[in-house]
């Protein structure tokens, strides 16, 4: 099973909902054949690179509301962070074009490490006030989850992967995906927003049944069956006393009371 996700490292629920289908996938019964794959979304990509403001002021010129609003809505999220385990605390935390975070992301991906990286972007960020556009400190969390630092540094200095950035973001546009979170399962199941654990859960028994139906091997009419009123063997028939007959007329032997029936 593949899982794709769109996400921004400065997304909130996108920190969040990652949690939630991690936590859905640890009691996922077949959780070693799943493979996470991490897509890149920018929220503003507009934003000036390696420019950082406050991130309270820059919501609240954004929304129109207040700098008091804005924290109370943080807090808000805060409380679903913290309900699932994870550390959030935007006090210190700043605006920044996410551009060059996703193009480590997928540097990391070549070597099997995309969704820690990204994970531990969004924890640096939500926790620990990461200025997500400076490359000193890109640069430090990609070396922390054991990425090597001069390659870190080349792809920072140039133009590596960012084909594969807009690429994700074409294919998000062509999927209609406005919003992150967003989960795509085996290229046609959508998963939309951080919903809860519970719903992660029931989405991946869903499609692991539909794309692992049950198939019928052998001849399904040929072996003894027991419903919840009788027993019978194929090839005879049932007499009114409830006994079998075999296929030659004779008697057969006495049918086995079903459980839960009195001999």
């Amino acid at each position: 099973m593949k899982i794709e996700v769109w996400s921004d490292v400065a997304c909130p629920f996108c920190y969040i909902g990652e949690r939630h289908l991690e936590l859905a996938l640890e009691s996922f019964a077949h959780r070693d054949q799943v493979q996470v794959v991490p897509r890149s979304f920018e929220l503003d990509p507009a934003a000036e690179p390696g420019v950082h403001k406050r991130m309270d002021e820059a919501l609240a010129a954004k929304f129109g509301t207040s700098t008091a609003q804005v924290a109370a809505m943080q807090r808000g999220i805060a409380d679903k962070a913290h309900a699932v385990g994870l550390d959030f605390d935007t006090t210190n935390a700043s605006t920044a074009n996410t551009f060059d975070a996703h193009r480590l992301v997928h540097l990391a991906e070549q070597q099997g490490k995309g969704k820690q990286l990204l994970f531990a972007l969004m924890r640096g960020y939500f926790a620990n006030g990461l200025k997500a556009g400076d490359h000193d400190a890109l640069t430090a969390v990609a070396v922390d989850v054991g990425l090597d630092e001069a390659r870190v540094k080349q792809v920072l200095a140039g133009d590596e992967f960012a084909a594969d950035v807009r690429a994700d973001e074409q294919t998000a546009g062509t999927l209609g995906i406005t919003g992150v979170p967003f989960f795509l399962i085996d290229g046609k199941y959508a998963v939309s927003g951080a919903q809860p654990v519970a719903a992660f859960e029931s989405a991946l028994d869903q499609v692991w049944a539909a794309e692992h139906p049950i198939q019928m091997v052998g001849d399904a009419g040929a072996g003894a069956v027991c419903t919840d009123d009788s027993c019978a063997v194929p090839g005879a028939t049932t007499t009114e006393s409830g006994a079998t007959a075999d296929s030659a007329g004779g008697p057969g032997s006495t049918a086995t009371p079903a459980a839960g029936q009195r001999s």
